[in-house]
This record gives structure tokens, C-alpha cells and sequence, in this order.
């Protein structure tokens, strides 16, 4: 009998939640307030939230580690915030708690979410994992929440870009190439016979940590990453999308 009770008891509550709910969103509705239902539709809502970055470190690192995901830094003081992905949050996190990397990055690349980490403090910072994915959906998982947040601290809106740090006009111009995909009439093409051989830079997305690099030609690309040239050779020859062991993703760069 208490046990019929209980899910009696339950039932209503759920019916009441399902109610309120009903009620706000035919409200919103019934009052034509369009923009609003649009950012009601489009909140993110993570999957797990740190309000302290300082005090929860411990517990930060403990429970990210083997995981792989998207996560959000949020400034508690100004709301702005940065987007990133990592196959290996805990590692890729790890850095961010890193005072000396931190300000050794700053020196060479000017990062955003690297100064503000260090001006406002951890304490001041909110961590979010927006979400947990499979290691070969972080990049496309990132760019999602890029478009959809348009965070401030990221000063390039392209996943897999170097942390937030300002690249060369070369480099901006090769990303947005990448990212408009097929919408690019070079993209994946090569010349016309008798428009001269291409040059054959590459550019190479470091999932673990999300780096962007150009290298002058796979040969180059292959001796920094230490692999076969033949292995990038393939990548291109197989239309290949998904990382090369589970870390790089090869894009070519046909030049005029």
C-alpha cells in the first residue's frame, strides 16, 4: 500500500513539472516574444558545472581524466567565456592550472582566456564540461557551441584553432577555407594542367591540444610529427576525415 502511495506521489510531481512547464512555454507563445523563445531553445545547458575552478581543482582532474569532451571557461566577474575540446580533458585542463605554461604562452601567442585565468584568478572562473563525446567528434562537437555561444575569449571561431591566440592573415585565410568545406571552389582540387606544380603545404590539427600548425609540405609535416610521409600521403589519397591515430587531422593547401 505505501509503495502505491509512493508512486502515486511521484507521478503527480512529474505531471505538476510537465504542467509548468507547459504553461511557461505557452506563455512565451501566447506573448509573441520570438528572440526570447529563440535563446530559451538555444541555452546550453553542461553536463556538469564548477562553480569554483580554484577550490574544485582536485575534483576537476579526478573526474575528467580518460575522458574526452567539449568544456567551457566561464569569468564569473564580466560572463565572458571561452570554448575548447580536448581528447584528453584532464591533461589538456591540467595546463590551465599551470602558472609557468601559462605565462610562457602568453609571451608567444597572447591568449585571452590564458590573461584572464591569471588576472581575475581560478576562484572567479566557473569551469563547465559542456559535453562528453567520442575523441573523433570533439572538433565538429567544439564548432557547434562555438557558433552557438560565440564565446568572447576564443579570438578565432574555427575548433581546433590554437587556444584563442591570433594567427598570421596566411593562416586565417587557409582556416576559413577549411571551414566553408565544399562552399570552396579549390577545395580538395587540384590545378588545371599547365597552371604549374602546387605548392603542397598542409595544415595539421593537434587534437590533444588543439593546435593549428602549417608546414611547407607533408615531408616537413611528416619529419616534425615523426611518422611515415607515406601515412599523410594516404590520409589524402583516401579522402580520409577522422583522425590519424586518434590526433591529427591533414588538411592540404593547394595555393595560386
Amino acid at each position: 500500500m505505501t509503495n502505491k502511495r509512493n508512486k502515486n506521489k511521484n507521478l503527480i510531481s512529474q505531471l505538476g513539472r510537465n504542467f509548468f512547464f507547459f504553461v511557461i512555454i505557452l506563455y512565451f507563445i501566447l506573448e509573441g516574444d520570438g528572440f526570447y523563445m529563440d535563446n530559451f531553445w538555444l541555452s546550453v545547458i553542461p553536463v556538469v558545472v564548477y562553480t569554483n575552478a580554484e577550490n574544485q581543482k582536485v575534483q576537476i582532474l579526478k573526474e575528467n581524466k580518460s575522458k574526452s569532451g567539449v568544456y567551457r571557461w566561464v569569468n564569473l566577474e564580466n560572463g565572458k567565456s571561452y570554448v575548447g575540446s580536448s581528447t584528453k580533458l584532464s591533461r589538456r585542463l591540467r595546463d590551465y592550472y599551470d602558472i609557468s605554461f601559462l605565462n610562457a604562452e602568453i609571451k608567444k601567442n597572447k591568449s585571452l582566456i590564458y590573461n584572464a585565468l591569471l588576472k581575475y584568478g581560478y576562484s572567479n572562473f566557473q569551469l563547465e564540461i559542456i559535453e562528453y563525446c567520442a575523441s573523433e567528434k570533439c572538433i565538429e562537437r567544439e564548432q557547434h557551441y562555438l557558433d552557438v555561444l560565440n564565446p568572447e575569449y576564443n579570438t578565432l571561431k574555427f575548433a581546433g584553432s590554437s587556444l584563442g591566440f591570433k594567427h598570421s592573415e596566411e593562416t586565417i585565410t587557409i582556416l576559413s577555407a577549411i571551414k566553408k568545406g565544399d562552399k570552396n571552389p579549390m577545395f580538395g582540387k587540384k590545378k588545371p594542367e599547365g597552371a604549374g606544380k602546387p605548392k603542397q603545404k598542409i595544415v595539421v590539427f593537434d587534437k590533444d591540444n588543439n593546435q593549428t600548425t602549417i608546414y611547407d609540405s607533408i615531408s616537413a609535416a611528416a619529419k616534425a610529427l615523426e611518422i611515415r610521409q607515406t601515412a599523410i600521403s594516404n590520409y589524402f589519397q583516401q579522402n580520409r576525415t577522422t583522425p590519424f591515430k586518434g590526433k591529427y587531422i591533414f588538411q592540404r593547401i593547394i595555393e595560386d
